[in-house]
């Protein structure tokens, strides 16, 4: 069982949003034992809604007032700009200030919860990345002023459900976040491109090359969570004097590659930061 899932045992959840994100999350939460009865989904897409229906077995409906007089923690799963149509668009009798909001929506401060509920509501900004799909996502996850320390517990247990999440105090982190772990699948997807291709290279047939490269990939960051070792040491094992590593590693620092991933790290942030603002 994942971390601190007991704590979501008695808060009834609702999803505003069905799509895949939402789906990985829910999936999560039943998974990790969380009754589907706990959960509830709203979406315009009839589609989206069925997908939780049939897929899930978690109610849903089209109306978000619906769902929010119905939920403790409502997940906003909608897309960033939509979010102020949709917090616009609610209605007081929901009793929205009850309520414990957690957004996945990127670039969407706290401040605009703010601006569209009411001001003692308690807010929690999250950014996940998308290995969340099959529950090996990292999320970070930040609170406004009124959120409390169970509410943090709540939300710390509900993406732990689909992978690790990390709690930071300081909102303009979660920008550095999403350059690095938000946008860092797309880096490792490259790399894993680039390995196999270069496998098909030097010969090897391609399903083998790709093959190969996925799960040294995996394997590699499964030993350094397991092992809790700074990557360097868990390097320098690989690497033997004068052999095969050493050569590849020149190879590997003399074309920048570290330098290019601070450069793709930092420019992911920059661009978090124009967007947020």
């Amino acid at each position: 069982m994942r971390e601190g899932i007991d704590s979501l045992s008695a808060q009834r959840i609702g999803f505003i949003g069905c799509g895949a994100m939402a789906q990985a999350l829910a999936g999560g939460l039943v998974a990790a034992g969380v009754p589907a009865s706990n959960l509830r989904g709203a979406d315009l897409a009839p589609e989206q809604r069925k997908q939780f229906d049939e897929g899930l077995g978690i109610e849903t409906c089209a109306n978000n007032d619906e769902l929010v007089a119905q939920s403790d923690v409502v997940v906003m799963c909608v897309k960033p700009n939509v979010v102020g149509a949709v917090l616009s668009t609610l209605d007081s009798a929901s009793a929205p200030e009850q309520k414990l909001w957690i957004s996945l929506a990127a670039g969407i401060s706290l401040a605009t919860y703010s601006d569209g509920l009411p001001l003692s509501s308690r807010v929690i900004r999250s950014m996940p990345n998308t290995p969340a799909l099959v529950r090996e996502g990292a999320t970070a996850i930040c609170p406004n002023a009124h959120a409390t320390a169970e509410d943090l517990a709540i939300a710390k247990a509900l993406f732990s459900a689909v992978g690790i999440a990390w709690i930071t105090h300081t909102e303009e982190q979660l920008d550095a976040v999403t350059g690095l772990s938000g946008s860092g699948p797309a880096y490792v997807f490259l790399i894993l491109e680039a390995l196999g291709d270069a496998g098909v290279r030097q010969g090897l047939p391609r399903e083998a090359a790709y093959q190969l490269a996925f799960q040294t990939v995996y394997g590699s960051a499964k030993l350094a969570i397991e092992s809790g070792e700074h990557p360097g040491v868990l390097k320098d094992r690989v690497t033997s004097p004068g052999g095969t590593t050493i050569a590849g590693l020149e190879r590997l620092e003399s074309a920048g590659v570290r330098a290019a991933l601070y450069d793709a790290v930092a420019a992911a942030t920059a661009r978090s930061k124009e967007l947020g603002s």
